[in-house]
């Protein structure tokens, strides 16, 4: 069911379409129809007309019945449901058991990456996406409160994850739906990680489906 919110939510536009030229041809089809049905003079002629018109009909109705779904759908109950149902990655808890979030073998290699070759953050995109606490190339510990701005027309979801230094292997901290412009976006608990240089990257969704480009900011984890 998780998986049908989702498809119904990041193609609404295109299903919209698919049943509106759908609709189109099935009325198209109901009136050709009609008309044979009303013109029709013989017994024979009028069954085949009648049955023509039936299917038209029923196709017309179908389609009429799955736009409808799909409006509900997307109006009333999709826009109510947890931010998580959203996520097309899988959502790892990295701030409820520091212990044991993550494998012993995956924090070895996190702290095997190289270091940070630069503080500068990268993709975010003034007044709509960005961090701007942690500062690229800031060192920190504990529980960090994260700072900065989701702004965009027509948002859908925003989750923010962390990797090491160098690594494409991304994880997910945690996520939101709600416009945030220089406010707190969330807190991330580095106790469970190892040491070392990682990127943090804000990940911001429209209610289509598409992602703008991700806003990364290097960071060092140090020991509490």
């Amino acid at each position: 069911m998780t998986d049908l919110y989702r498809f119904l939510s990041s193609y609404e536009a295109l299903i919209y379409i698919l049943l509106l030229v759908g609709g189109m041809f099935a009325f198209r089809w109901l009136w050709k129809s009609w008309s044979e049905w009303q013109n029709s003079i013989y017994k024979l002629e009028r069954e085949f007309a009648v049955r023509r018109l039936s299917q038209a009909a029923a196709v017309s109705a179908l389609i009429a019945i799955l736009f409808c779904v799909e409006f509900f759908m997307a109006s009333f109950i999709i826009p109510g449901l947890p931010f998580q149902v959203l996520l097309s990655t899988p959502t790892l808890d990295l701030l409820a058991t520091p212990t044991g979030t993550l494998s012993p073998e995956f924090m070895t290699q996190f702290a095997a990456q190289p270091p940070a070759a630069s503080a500068n953050s990268t993709g975010c995109i003034p007044d709509q996406v960005m961090i701007t606490s942690p500062e690229p190339g800031e060192q920190v510990q504990g529980t960090v409160e994260l700072v900065g701005t989701v702004n965009i027309p027509s948002l859908g979801f925003y989750k923010y994850e962390v990797a090491a230094q160098g690594s494409d292997t991304w994880a997910t901290i945690s996520a939101d739906r709600v416009v945030v412009v220089n406010g707190i976006l969330g807190h991330w608990d580095t106790k469970a990680l190892t040491p070392g240089d990682y990127q943090l990257r804000l990940v911001v969704t429209d209610n289509q489906g598409r992602s703008l480009p991700a806003c990364i900011v290097p960071l060092r984890v140090i020991a509490p």
